[in-house]
């Protein structure tokens, strides 16, 4: 068991320096799959050819997998309309006259822009593109600024249809739409708690802010909300025909990306070349996962085959971590493990072994799935290699050290976020199981 636990740990410290020298994830992953059943098991390369190969064909031709880069063209397509100016004019009249006025609508609207995009890094780059300039002609203090866009970035990842909810229901084998329903109630309570600092900061600090907005009629936030309709429409009927059952994930999926074409050919922004930019974009994303998704897949069948998660949780249990500890250990784990990997290789190449010290522990996989996506929001604002931090070096010209410590705060009310979750799981669950 010890020997399990020892060779499990030189896999990981492999993957990291192989990564670090700049080898492609997914070789990493396979050739540590293919040399674990090979050393442990003793296998021959060709009995591990035939191990391995109906796990990859499962997983590379499952219906599920279908979602993903139907959800990841409906995003890109979106993504090169012009919905980030529509959300900024839509929130503007509506929400001006809270302290800290236009700092709201960056919050606001990054989680709107957030659940269509998918990503946070897009998010974060096309909400700074407007907002930035729009909020320093008005006087505001840049370093809020910089540090609402950096923390209201990472709701892209949390608030559904979310790209990431669509790799880990796979990876983990849990029910998608269980996911996109467990993420509104967590991701409206971070848009609340971004918010009530905001308030609370600019109670404290007037001067920073411009002054109160001269009042707007109900006829005209309603002009102005029209433009924005027809997308929060969109949302809502994929969301709605996914909870109702009305249509699958992939038949949904399906229906947003017709949709999506619709809408942008509607607004004028559908041209020839931002179709073909869309498509590229969602084969190059899908092309990247799915190599990843079937690297895991390989490791995944390779620890069941050795027993390595086997080792690991009895390990782990033995240590007798109360459930809370458990937690704090494992977000100091993957905000570490953030300054290397993407969101997506953070989640493929970790759940093979945390998944069975999870379920040990008592928690339920959907609340994990929160758990994780919020903890890799928080790895994507670290230094040094946090990439909202990059796009706001690039959007800004700002010292990478100054944006992190803008979304310092920001970064501790996401801490206060997962405790609050921890300790009030309903907050997650309750969604699914309404609807269930």
């Amino acid at each position: 068991m010890e020997s399990l636990v020892l060779y499990s740990i030189a896999m990981i410290a492999f993957v990291v320096v192989a990564l670090a020298a700049g080898m492609w994830i997914f070789a990493a992953v396979l050739a540590v799959s293919i040399v674990s059943l090979n050393v442990i098991n003793g296998f021959s390369f060709e009995r591990i050819g035939l191990i391995l190969q109906p796990v990859i064909w499962r997983m590379a031709s499952s219906y599920e997998i279908a979602t993903l880069p139907l959800f990841i063209w409906m995003a890109e397509i979106l993504f090169r309309s012009r919905l980030s100016d529509q959300i900024f004019r839509a929130f503007v009249p509506w929400i001006s006259w809270l302290p800290g006025r236009l700092l709201h609508v960056i919050v606001l609207g990054c989680g709107v822009f957030g659940s269509v995009a998918g990503t946070s890094a897009a998010t974060c780059a096309t909400m700074s593109k407007i907002a930035i300039p729009e909020l320093n002609r008005r006087g505001y203090d840049q370093k809020m600024v910089i540090g609402a866009l950096a923390s209201g970035g990472t709701l892209g990842i949390l608030i559904p249809p979310s790209i990431t909810m669509v790799i880990y229901a796979i990876a983990a084998e849990v029910s998608l739409i269980d996911m996109f329903l467990a993420g509104f109630l967590p991701g409206a309570l971070l848009m609340f708690l971004f918010s009530a600092y905001i308030m609370i900061w600019a109670i404290f600090n007037p001067e920073k802010t411009e002054p109160a907005l001269p009042p707007t009629t109900l006829g005209h936030k309603l002009r102005a909300t029209l433009d924005l309709a027809p997308t929060l429409l969109l949302l809502a009927f994929v969301m709605g025909a996914l909870m109702t059952g009305i249509a699958t994930p992939t038949e949904t999926a399906a229906c947003g990306v017709v949709g999506a074409l619709a809408l942008s050919a509607f607004n004028g922004s559908l041209t020839w070349q931002s179709f073909r930019d869309g498509l590229d974009s969602t084969i190059r994303i899908t092309c990247m996962v799915m190599i990843i998704l079937v690297a895991t897949a390989s490791m995944s069948s390779m620890m069941a085959l050795t027993g390595i998660p086997r080792a690991i949780a009895t390990t782990v249990n033995g240590m007798e971590l109360h459930p809370y500890m458990l937690v704090v250990v494992l977000t100091v784990i993957y905000i570490i493990l953030g300054i290397f990997l993407d969101g997506a290789s953070m989640i493929l190449l970790t759940l093979p072994v945390v998944l069975p010290i999870i379920s040990h522990a008592g928690f339920d996989l959907i609340w994990f799935g929160i758990f994780l996506i919020i903890v890799i929001e928080m790895a994507e604002l670290s230094p040094p290699v946090g990439f909202n931090l990059f796009v706001l070096q690039h959007m800004t010209g700002r010292d990478i050290f100054y944006i992190a410590a803008a979304s310092a705060p920001f970064f501790l009310l996401m801490i206060v976020g997962i405790a609050m979750i921890t300790v009030w799981p309903d907050i997650v669950l309750i969604a699914p199981r309404l609807f269930n």
